[in-house]
């Protein structure tokens, strides 16, 4: 298994190429801000076939540059349909007009082929098996990938901007919940094995384990006692 992953752009949003081996077809996550050149370079670097690019959510530090990602590699994108909106329609989410440039540089809108993702579903591609989890509280549409453990890792979850090391994401933007995001914690991460290794929107990577003994949030969900009080620092644009 290859996972190349870098942090990208003015937010510093982590972008994963994920492919069963360099050489081969390889999935695309989360190309933000300033992510398409690290794209290219590490498709040159480890001979890699992009043949989708997949979000997690929708804001514009996670889907920056997936129109030229797509457009260099006439790949699709996949989103949530509730999320759909902020690739042509930041405003709502930022507050800026449609068109207008972001940074002095981008300017927002769909690639050719949008496909839509859905709770449960299993996406067979590049020759991988990635489970969608449906996981809104960050934004209405956010969701995460799950990887089953092979032979030589553990199961991976790319878990976004709903769980990070030690901190969860914002919900003070449009679209934001905190009680929907305390309760797709319980529902998305607290079932997993604690050797699950998350890779997350922003920041290093973790495990479920270490993050359900420590990060404040998941153990006052586990505890029943998600209400909302924990005062630690949250994360995302």
């Amino acid at each position: 298994m290859l996972i190349a992953g870098f942090p990208a752009g003015a937010w510093g949003t982590n972008c994963y190429l994920v492919a069963p081996a360099a050489g081969e077809e390889c999935v695309i996550i989360d190309p933000g801000h300033q992510a398409a050149e690290g794209v290219g370079e590490a498709v040159r670097k480890h001979r890699l076939k992009p043949v989708a690019v997949i979000a997690t959510h929708g804001h514009i530090d996670h889907v920056a540059s997936v129109v030229p990602v797509c457009g260099a590699h006439d790949v699709p994108a996949w989103i949530h349909p509730a999320d759909r909106y902020m690739m042509s329609d930041p405003e709502k989410a930022l507050g800026r007009s449609i068109g207008m440039p972001l940074l002095g540089e981008l300017t927002i809108g769909e690639p050719d082929d949008v496909r839509e993702l859905s709770d449960g579903a299993v996406l067979d591609l590049a020759g991988l098996e990635l489970t969608v989890a449906h996981a809104p509280g960050h934004t209405k549409g956010s969701v995460t990938f799950a990887m089953p453990e092979a032979a030589d890792i553990p199961p991976v979850l790319f878990s976004g901007d709903l769980l990070f090391a030690g901190s969860i994401g914002r919900t003070d933007l449009p679209g934001g919940d905190h009680t929907e995001i305390l309760a797709s914690l319980g529902r998305v991460c607290l079932p997993l094995d604690d050797a699950t290794v998350v890779l997350s929107g922003h920041g290093p990577q973790t495990t479920i384990g270490r993050e359900r003994a420590t990060n404040p949030y998941l153990r006052d969900v586990a505890a029943g006692q998600g209400d909302g009080t924990t005062a630690a620092p949250r994360r995302g644009m």
